[in-house]
């Protein structure tokens, strides 16, 4: 069930189906990162350390490599040491880790997977988000630090990732990352590389810049926008659905204005919205359909919540320089796409939709395969679900309600500001309307 000798720990459990041992020796070939001598710690086996280092982000690198042995023990496992994983994950380097993510990445859907597509193009989203750093000399020169109406700088040095996300799957397609400083926008720019006819992309007012907006228009795919409250576009044709032309530069898009009510138990909030699009048939592509399609963008939310929350648990990255934190990261994102792609293949072969299906059921099944080193490589029955397809078919998410709570500081300064802040906390079911506005609203 596993590979001999020295290799034999390198496996995630049943995840090596979707990353298997062929698909990591190309990747080595590819990068020159395969060994000249056979060492105790052979590159492949290093590529699947890091990636099971990320199912077990509260383990240090001895105590995964623990995990990863707990279950050959038939096997001859060498005995190895903290230092000598530390120069294995150096000398392999970030260049393989890369590489492998590059083949993992995509949208992990098929034709037939629910939720995937809207009017025959696939759904996707693009947004950024941060990771923490180790607070360091060289990481605070390189990246600096964040800083507040408190103090000159806070908190830890931290990566701006900004990734470019299936809503359907909630899987990666694309990602970059690097610096704070340079924001989200500079990293979206390279995901544009990613985009195609056939793609409708869903973006957050950060990303609605005339440059930006151009760029993926200029992909051919269409995106649907939100706009900031200062911007008002002119109206230069109203259509029959209350949505209108206008321009951004030589690029044509159509505007929609509407007013989205929020009403719970605890009273109603009203906001007007303004979204812009590429689709500019108002027949084919109705105003009200496309702002109910527009809260999909909450889908890369969920990814980042999944990632930075089930998978890191809030916790800093561990490397300690730029070339291992890339390392890490394209670890932690390869890992969470092979889970992704274990999800979806799951619920396509039950003809269910991916939403329904427990990400953290998923990435607890994966670390009992991987302690248990089971599932790894098929038998003369291919079980095309595996044990962490039967885990989430077998304990599905109820249908999504429409709930919400106030967007509020997680990790403030101190323990005690949200009592001053006065932020009330619970979470409400609500009912929402949205109402197509047929002029431009006045400003108060």
């Amino acid at each position: 069930m596993v590979s001999e000798g020295v290799f034999a720990p390198g496996h995630v459990g049943e995840l090596t189906r979707i990353v298997p041992f062929e698909m990591v020796d190309a990747v080595l070939a590819e990068t020159s990162a395969g060994q000249r001598r056979l060492r105790k710690l052979p590159a492949r086996v290093v590529v699947y350390l890091l990636m099971a280092a990320t199912l077990f982000e509260d383990c240090g690198y001895l105590a995964v490599w623990r995990k990863l042995t707990a279950g050959l023990e038939a096997a001859s496992i060498p005995t190895v040491t903290a230092t000598a994983l530390w120069d294995a994950r150096t000398r392999l380097g970030p260049g393989p880790v890369r590489h492998l993510f590059d083949l993992l990445r995509g949208p992990a859907s098929a034709i037939r997977t629910g939720g995937a597509r809207w009017r025959g193009m696939l759904t996707v989203a693009i947004d950024g988000t941060y990771l923490d750093v180790p607070d360091s000399p060289t990481h605070r020169a390189y990246l600096g630090k964040v800083s507040n109406q408190y103090a000159a700088a806070s908190g830890y040095p931290q990566i701006c990732l900004t990734a470019l996300v299936a809503c359907g799957t909630r899987a990666i397609i694309d990602a970059a990352f690097g610096p704070r400083s340079s924001g989200e926008t500079v990293y979206g720019q390279q995901l544009t590389r990613s985009l195609h006819h056939r793609m409708i992309v869903l973006l957050d007012r950060g990303f609605a810049t005339n440059a930006f907006l151009a760029s993926v228009a200029a992909t051919g795919a269409d995106f649907l926008a939100r706009l900031s409250a200062i911007r008002k576009p002119p109206c230069l044709r109203r259509l029959e659905d209350g949505s209108f032309l206008s321009r951004f530069g030589p690029l044509e898009v159509r505007i929609i204005e509407c007013e989205i009510t929020i009403a719970t138990s605890g009273g109603r909030n009203t906001g007007v919205y303004r979204l812009a699009t590429t689709l500019l048939d108002a027949r084919r592509y109705p105003a009200f359909d496309l702002v109910k399609l527009y809260h999909e963008r909450w889908e890369v939310e969920s990814a980042y919540f999944e990632i930075k929350k089930s998978m890191l648990g809030r916790r800093v990255l561990r490397a300690r320089t730029w070339a291992g934190i890339t390392q890490e990261i394209y670890a932690l994102l390869s890992t969470y796409q092979a889970i992704r792609i274990a999800i979806t293949d799951a619920a396509d072969s039950a003809g269910a939709d991916p939403d329904r299906a427990s990400f953290s059921i998923a990435l607890q099944t994966a670390r009992d395969q991987l302690i248990q080193a089971a599932g790894i490589i098929e038998d003369s029955t291919i079980d095309l679900v595996g044990a962490i397809g039967r885990a989430v078919l077998a304990r599905p998410m109820p249908g999504r309600r429409l709930r919400i709570s106030p967007r509020a500081v997680k990790r403030p300064l101190s323990r005690y500001a949200y009592k001053s802040l006065r932020v009330d906390r619970r979470t409400y079911q609500a009912t929402l309307s949205i109402n197509i506005l047929l002029t431009t609203p006045i400003s108060p």
